[in-house]
């Protein structure tokens, strides 16, 4: 076994320390950063071509103890860009770097002006997204283990998405690509309405959830044994650090950055699963998910571009994940169809020919009714006309 196959995945965390080195240098180096991160996956995934491998992985905890590192690198990213507004130098942080670099990143920091933070926003919320959803995704899948559920619960803390370990793992995996299922875009949905949409279904279906779940255990919804409430508290703590660093200013720019955290968390449900029906009957397959192989995209994901393996399997650790190189693909990269799904003509433009595509060569004859009246809901002309050269 290639020691390669494990530091492959090391790829994430280079980026993440790059995203931090960034907003520690202050000023032009924030957009610069932000720029270089989404640039770097861009080109990475044009150029990168495909990973397909399935490797053997014989050390298995090397590869759990990298998500778990996911953690400190995530709270000193988010910590240092916190730092960066705040009107004191919390804990020395900047006068150690000084000491240790020899670049006074505190003057960097007093001469940061108002859209450079807006861009340390961005750049922290795609760290959030990635540093923090990507690994607590993968952690919380792992119910049987307490350290690894612990950990994953504390990264989605920083998107203010802990009920994500509820709502996902027991909601959007049973009734993925249905109408039941808050993640699931239907066909001609906006993007930012998906986002609204879903993360007020998902709150309420993870409420749902858990209510039943503290019923069968004869216990009120309402009580400290409440995964939701506890996990939203968890979110509460880290506002607080924030305000107890820096006050509003800092409490009020670390909101900004989990809800942008949370924000992309929802275009990548968005585009994970955009126009695919599936029947309820029907268990859930590789086809029913999008899916992509790009390297850089897998490489420094941990595998979260093998979703089609993924909701098929969900207990699949990421490393086993298989390729399905004939599932329905995406666009892109992951980071490349997020940018396109957030310019809604060039996504539909691009992506209604897609789904054609998966009614024709993918859906069952119950499916295909199902797509027939998602087509007619739509708006859409496009899907519109499908159906009317079908006759439907």
């Amino acid at each position: 076994m290639s020691i390669f196959h494990y530091l492959k995945y090391f790829l994430f965390h280079v980026i993440g320390l790059c995203a931090l080195a960034a907003l520690v240098a202050g000023g032009t180096a924030i957009p610069i950063g932000f720029v270089a991160v989404v640039a770097t996956y861009l080109i990475g995934d044009a150029i990168g071509g495909d990973d397909t491998s399935t490797p053997r992985i014989g050390y298995p905890s090397i590869l759990t103890f990298q998500l778990w590192l996911a953690l400190p690198l995530l709270a000193t990213i988010v910590f240092a860009s916190v730092w960066s507004v705040c009107q004191t130098d919390v804990l020395g942080f900047g006068a150690w770097v000084t000491g240790l670099s020899g670049i006074d990143v505190l003057a960097s920091r007093h001469a940061t002006t108002p859209w450079q933070h807006g861009a340390g926003v961005l750049l922290t919320g795609l760290m959030i997204g990635m540093i923090g959803t990507i690994p607590g995704h993968e952690l919380t899948h792992r119910t049987w283990d307490k350290v690894s559920m612990l950990v994953g619960r504390w990264l989605l803390a920083f998107s203010f998405d802990t009920i994500f370990s509820i709502e996902h793992v027991y909601g959007h995996h049973r009734y993925v690509s249905t109408v039941e299922d808050p993640a699931t875009a239907p066909r001609g949905r906006n993007v930012y309405f998906h986002v609204i949409i879903s993360t007020i279904r998902g709150n309420v279906s993870a409420w749902n959830i858990e209510k039943k779940r503290l019923r069968r255990a004869g216990r009120g919804a309402v009580s400290p044994y409440n995964a939701v409430i506890r996990g939203h508290l968890m979110s509460a703590l880290l506002v607080a650090a924030a305000w107890m660093a820096g006050g509003a200013t800092a409490a009020g720019y670390f909101i900004l950055c989990g809800l942008a955290g949370k924000a992309l968390l929802e275009i990548v449900n968005y585009m994970e699963h955009y126009g695919i029906v599936r029947d309820p009957a029907t268990p859930v397959q590789p086809r029913h998910s999008w899916n992509t192989n790009r390297r850089f995209s897998s490489w420094t994901m941990f595998n979260l571009t093998r979703h089609s393996h993924h909701h098929a399997q969900g207990e699949v650790p990421y490393q086993d994940l298989k390729p399905f190189p004939d599932a329905p693909m995406m666009i892109s990269g992951y980071l490349t169809t997020i940018v396109v799904a957030m310019i809604p003509p060039l996504w539909h433009r691009l992506m209604t020919p897609k789904v054609m595509a998966w009614d024709r060569d993918h859906a069952t004859p119950a499916e295909r009714k199902l797509a027939a009246v998602a087509n007619a809901r739509s708006g859409m002309a496009a899907f519109v006309r499908q159906e009317a050269r079908h006759g439907v």
